[in-house]
């Protein structure tokens, strides 16, 4: 008779590389609600996790198109964006009391002024307290879309990699020189919804 060496079965979110368990252990170690920022190329969304044994309870969330009914008409899928919807939870959470979360980022990689820093960013602005460090956040000019101005500026004398880029914007007719001044109008419109509920 052959005796054979136990093997332990992944869990299957482990298996599909889905979750670190070793890394979600360490957050939920901190017994604080967390910040998850989900991501797709036309849309971002950020949640507000409570953990639970039966099953993650999602507390609060804030998805880009929510940003539609305050103006804000552009790509949703970019860094400005991912600022005000960071601001919108941000505005949230302060309804509901929420002053503390911890950042949860999942399979992302930590890439220095990414998109899931702007939510980070976003939430902090609004007056939630996040460990973090300074220098991963991404800097005002970007948040404030001063960047796809500058860059739509550099490709004008391309038309077809401007068309390429900015076909989007061309065809909805939105001036990209006004994305900063349309980002300040929405951000103020965020934090309006915050204070009125």
């Amino acid at each position: 008779m052959t005796h054979r060496k136990r093997y332990n079965v992944p869990f299957k979110r482990k298996r599909l590389g889905r979750t670190n368990y070793k890394k979600r252990l360490k957050i939920l170690l901190f017994g604080k609600l967390r910040l998850v920022v989900r991501k797709s190329l036309d849309n971002i969304m950020a949640q507000i996790i409570e953990y639970n044994p039966e099953g993650d309870k999602v507390i609060l969330a804030a998805h880009s198109r929510e940003l539609d009914k305050l103006g804000w008409k552009i790509n949703k899928g970019n860094i400005p964006t991912a600022y005000l919807v960071g601001l919108l939870l941000g505005q949230k959470a302060k309804r509901q009391k929420i002053e503390e979360l911890v950042l949860d980022l999942g399979l992302n990689d930590s890439i220095r002024g990414c998109r899931i820093y702007a939510v980070l960013k976003g939430l902090i602005d609004a007056g939630i307290r996040i460990p973090h460090s300074e220098e991963i956040l991404p800097s005002k000019e970007r948040t404030e879309g001063i960047h796809i101005v500058n860059h739509a500026k550099i490709l004008r004398s391309n038309k077809e990699e401007y068309e390429k880029r900015f076909g989007g914007y061309i065809k909805n007719k939105i001036d990209i020189n006004e994305i900063p001044n349309l980002f300040e109008e929405t951000r103020k419109k965020v934090v309006e919804v915050g204070k009125n509920g």
